[in-house]
């Protein structure tokens, strides 16, 4: 293995370019303004403990290389304590980059919607990792 190349243990041990586990400006949402349009679109999928909001890119990102941008929203209110934000935060990034290839040209918004409880666990890791991943796997196409 080169170092142009990540091998990721849960997807079966394929290689992936490293290009793809990026999440540079690109991918991401930047501005105030990008997270106000995701939300004035008000089209959410609802899972266990996240929203995903999203809209379709407009017509200037089909000239663009990049397909879908990600905004995390992970509210102090919800998740006091700042190990935990950070965690599902990292959690979200990760899920991002391993399904971007898959993804619609979409703006999302990931938005922490309920309490997702105390403990921080590889039980409650895997859950908030599979509702992320179901919530990317509902975007219609």
């Amino acid at each position: 293995m080169n170092k142009r190349s990540v091998v990721d243990q849960r997807a079966g041990a394929t290689e992936i370019p490293a290009a793809y586990l990026g999440f540079g400006k690109q991918q991401r949402l930047q501005t105030a303004a990008d997270f106000s349009l995701v939300f004035a679109d008000r089209r959410p999928l609802r899972g266990e403990v996240f929203n995903l909001h999203f809209r379709s890119r407009g017509p200037e990102a089909i000239s663009g290389s990049v397909g879908a941008r990600l905004g995390i929203v992970i509210a102090k209110k919800l998740a006091k304590r700042a190990v935990q934000r950070n965690l599902l935060k990292r959690l979200a990034r990760e899920t991002f980059r391993l399904a971007y290839r898959q993804l619609p040209s979409y703006e999302l918004v990931l938005r922490l919607a309920r309490l997702p409880g105390n403990s921080l666990d590889r039980a409650a890791r895997e859950a908030w990792r599979a509702d992320i991943t179901q919530l990317l796997a509902r975007l219609p196409r």
